[in-house]
């Protein structure tokens, strides 16, 4: 590569990461002065006076607490799930060829064609008359069945690049299935469970229309839709709702920071199949 052309790729990403990165710039921005210095005209992305109001005013609130406690607990459990599910499932279809199992693929890709909008009315029927309405069980079992396909389809890619000669050569020297998938292939496959588990958690955690209509009092909502509540009938508090973004967004982006290395390796090498 040039030294022109070096330039030019360098200059090209900075100005693609300073677009990406402005969004939470100024919602970090808003969320640091009063909601009267929000409005003033020309904006200003440095506030005249930076204050905490918005951050104490939900950090000692038991409502926006709730909020965040609900998408942790509900994300995780969804993610959990997903991931023993996908393991079994994933190296099922990547060891084995049985009857049905090209079908089941198409199924699981076909799931993925359909629009969730056409699910609701659906889903919010099954979990009325399953009882599920307005609980945990409820989200976390209408999440898994979201983000399920995904997981399969990600660990399959992943467990067809580790060679099938490395189950042999475990199960000569007398192991057995599950103690070659628990003791061998999971360790190698750190980089692709990491990446499954951080997609997951990340479908689980932005879920919106299904969380609002599967549930109904505010001790249940999850941080977007408490976000969309913050938006009152005849004033909008926008320093809170900054706030309320911001301290949601700052764990997702640690994490994924955090786990950058095996999220990108895990995601090119589930892509090509070994």
């Amino acid at each position: 590569m040039g030294r022109l052309q070096r330039i030019l790729t360098y200059t090209a990403l900075s100005v693609v990461s300073c677009l990406v990165a402005f969004p939470v710039v100024w919602m970090l921005a808003m969320s640091v002065r009063s909601n009267v210095e929000i409005f003033t005209l020309p904006p200003s992305l440095i506030p005249e006076h930076f204050i905490l109001d918005a951050y104490r005013q939900v950090l000692h609130s038991p409502t926006y607490l709730r909020f965040f406690f609900n998408s942790y607990l509900v994300a995780l459990g969804v993610t959990g799930i997903s991931l023993v599910v996908a393991i079994f499932a994933g190296y099922g279809f990547s060891r084995f060829v049985f009857r049905g199992s090209k079908l089941m693929n198409l199924f699981i890709i076909g799931t993925q064609t359909i629009p969730s909008i056409v699910l609701l009315i659906p889903y919010f029927m099954a979990i009325v008359g399953l009882g599920l309405y307005d609980t945990y069980l409820g989200l976390i079992v209408t999440f898994t069945s979201f983000c399920l396909p995904y997981s399969i389809l990600m660990m399959t890619g992943y467990f067809n690049t580790i060679s099938k000669e490395l189950d042999e050569a475990v199960m000569v020297d007398g192991g057995g299935r599950i103690f070659t998938l628990c003791r061998i292939i999971l360790p190698v496959s750190l980089p692709g469970l990491v990446a499954t588990g951080v997609y997951t958690f990340l479908l689980a955690w932005n879920e919106y229309l299904f969380a609002l209509t599967l549930t109904k009092s505010i001790g249940m909502r999850t941080i977007p839709v408490g976000i969309a509540f913050l938006i009152g009938e005849m004033a909008y508090q926008w320093n809170v709702i900054m706030s309320v973004a911001i301290l949601g967004s700052v764990p997702v982006m640690l994490l994924f920071l955090l786990l950058q290395r095996y999220f990108v390796s895990g995601l090119t090498a589930g892509s090509v199949k070994g």
